[in-house]
């Protein structure tokens, strides 16, 4: 991107729309990343996964290179490959001993079903119904962002239908908006880092 005085440089072009930009979260948050490292001559044959690769398609970085896999049903898995990786070079993943190995395991699994040719198991973080309140409370931020009141919201969002002041104070969906909004604003002040591990009792 062309800077002019007093411009400063994005990671992505601002003028793109967010579902355009390729999104690379930290590893260490995102749990569903593949860490890989130099595979061990003791691994025999193991995948010379940078062969398969588009090399246009790698962003370097400070930890290394990284690369978003388009897998089934949507998914994407982000790669995070060691910085002086070459074709050749066999790799192996690394799965950390503690409670995050499981969800790394599920990922390494995701990504050998996708490099020979097996059917991706889904990403098992987010339930459907997570998955739909969390896409609900964004839609009820935004709604509340731009000025329309919860009433509002909850004819829109939570399809209540038109009701009355006496039927809005008396309605479940007046108190399901209220939720709705909490959460938002919880996710929206860090709390959507959840969203990327599997939620575990403590």
């Amino acid at each position: 991107m062309q800077r002019e005085s007093g411009d400063c440089d994005f990671p992505v072009d601002p003028a793109h729309r967010a579902t355009d930009a390729d999104i690379f979260w930290l590893p260490e948050e995102d749990t569903s990343s593949v860490i890989l490292t130099f595979a061990s001559p003791a691994f025999g044959s193991s995948s010379d996964l940078l062969s398969l690769l588009n090399g246009s398609d790698l962003v370097r970085a400070e930890d290394g290179l990284h690369h978003l896999r388009d897998l089934a049903n949507g998914q994407r898995l982000h790669l995070v490959l060691p910085p002086d990786a070459a074709p050749g070079r066999p790799l192996a993943a690394v799965v950390p001993l503690g409670p995050d190995g499981f969800d790394r395991l599920e990922a390494v699994g995701r990504l050998l079903a996708s490099l020979h040719d097996r059917n991706v198991p889904p990403d098992t973080r987010l339930t459907p119904q997570q998955l739909a309140r969390a896409r609900r409370m964004l839609q009820a931020a935004d709604g509340h962002r731009t000025g329309a009141t919860q009433k509002d919201i909850a004819e829109v969002v939570l399809d209540s239908g038109r009701l009355t002041r006496d039927e809005w104070q008396a309605s479940s969906a007046r108190h399901a908006v209220m939720g709705l909004l909490r959460g938002a604003r919880a996710m929206i002040a860090g709390g959507y880092r959840k969203l990327l591990r599997h939620r575990r009792r403590s």
